[in-house]
């Protein structure tokens, strides 16, 4: 079955994955000469930085999630198409999709990356992942409603346990993670749980290397642990985790922390698709890419973002995995592809590090910039602005500033609902 798309003269480029290299690249071709093909999932652009404010009833879904339709409007050469993509087929240049099959002439991968739990089913069973707008909705769920079972019991282990959250991953989601959970304890959850004790409730950061936010300066490191341990955060760094059984997180070093909540946000693996060459394939399932983005050995697959693999002089394990790689090369691709329509040569990619931000709460943050460090209420001020900037539409962008001025004002948050799909009998 061949998926319901109209043949044209036109070369037709497929693009997998809506995130921020799929969508910047469909972007910036929207007005050429090509047939684009944009394949997602979901029908809209998700905001992955701000996930965490999701899960702490901070934003609601929306504010962070763009329609895909509404940015293409009146592109009559962009073809969006809602569909899990099943393999590829390089040799024929088609792809098997859940909703039939699509022929390229160009296909771009930006199908990101997915949560690793490094091989432990235990753990992969019972933690809570935050790689989608509707896990973080799940943590939310998760949070609110053991804070509701606490209420219901006198067990006082079992309500230490349903109150205690765990945070696995020292990056930047696990790090603003932990600040907003600690600032709720603080602000917000004795408001609404006056019949709760709260000493009892504890945050836990959990980091299996020796400091916090590896890939950003030592001082960096240390202020946002410094951050951290002030709003009474319990942070452990070199120390993995071993298993998970639900209600019981088992340490590398032998040490136990109850609790009915463990947020993972350890780690990465790039989504996988069948028919892409196996010695193209890195471990972690990264696919090796040249200095243009062509998946070696291909003259007509692209990878870009997190799942490509691309090393030199200065990258030597490849780009960081982050937003600001997948969007240049997301950027340099659609250029290549303009190029390509001229019979010009193709410029190689080069990364401009633009710099890296981490909020730890409020007024707390840290900036690692290309020409200066700093920490504190500047750098909070830089990190809401740059994420600001970032978001996708000017809806979102006032809703999630009115969001963040009433909870700066009032110390509060006025998401703290819990929404359940309907159970079908």
């Amino acid at each position: 079955m061949k998926a319901n798309i109209p043949d044209t003269s036109q070369k037709r480029i497929v693009i997998i994955g809506a995130g921020f290299g799929g969508l910047k690249l469909c972007r910036e071709l929207a007005d050429t000469d090509y047939q684009l093909v944009l394949i997602d999932k979901c029908n809209y652009h998700q905001f992955q930085p701000l996930f965490y404010q999701v899960a702490t009833a901070g934003l609601e879904p929306s504010a962070i999630s763009f329609p895909l339709r509404k940015a293409f409007q009146g592109k009559t050469n962009i073809h969006i198409r809602l569909g899990e993509v099943t393999a590829v087929n390089t040799r024929e240049h088609y792809i098997s999709t859940s909703i039939g099959q699509i022929n390229f002439d160009f296909l771009v991968l930006a199908i990101g990356t997915d949560t690793n739990f490094f091989g432990n089913q235990r753990i992969m069973a019972q933690a809570m992942p935050m790689k989608s707008v509707s896990e973080a909705l799940s943590i939310r769920n998760r949070i609110l409603e053991n804070y509701e079972q606490a209420l219901c019991t006198t067990d006082k282990d079992e309500q230490q346990a349903l109150m205690n959250i765990v945070v696995v991953g020292g990056g930047p989601t696990g790090v603003e993670v932990s600040g907003t959970l600690a600032e709720m304890k603080k602000h917000i959850l004795p408001k609404d749980y006056p019949e709760l004790d709260f000493n009892f409730m504890q945050v836990s950061l959990v980091e299996a290397s020796p400091k916090l936010l590896s890939a950003m300066s030592a001082e960096a490191s240390e202020k946002a642990k410094n951050y951290l341990e002030k709003l009474n955060v319990n942070v452990l760094t070199n120390k993995g985790v071993k298993d998970y059984d639900g209600n019981v997180v088992t340490l590398s070093d032998g040490s136990v922390l109850k609790s009915k909540t463990l947020i993972w946000a350890a780690g990465v693996i790039g989504n996988k698709l069948e028919g892409i060459a196996s010695d193209v394939l890195l471990p972690n399932n990264r696919i090796k890419v040249d200095p243009y983005n062509k998946v070696q050995g291909s003259d007509s697959i692209f990878a870009i973002g997190d799942i490509a693999f691309m090393t030199n002089e200065l990258y030597p394990k490849g780009h960081p995995q982050m937003a600001q790689p997948a969007i240049q090369q997301a950027s340099l691709l659609a250029k290549n592809f303009k190029r390509m329509l001229r019979n010009q040569p193709l410029t190689p990619f080069h990364y401009k590090d633009k710099g890296s931000l981490a909020t730890i709460g409020r007024n707390k943050a840290v900036a690692d910039l290309p020409f200066i460090k700093f920490q504190g209420f500047v750098a909070w001020l830089v990190w809401m602005f740059v994420h600001l900037m970032s978001i996708v539409g000017i809806k979102n962008r006032l809703l999630i500033f009115i969001n963040w001025a009433w909870n700066y004002v009032t110390y509060d948050q006025s998401l703290r609902l819990i929404i359940r799909p309907k159970k079908e009998k």
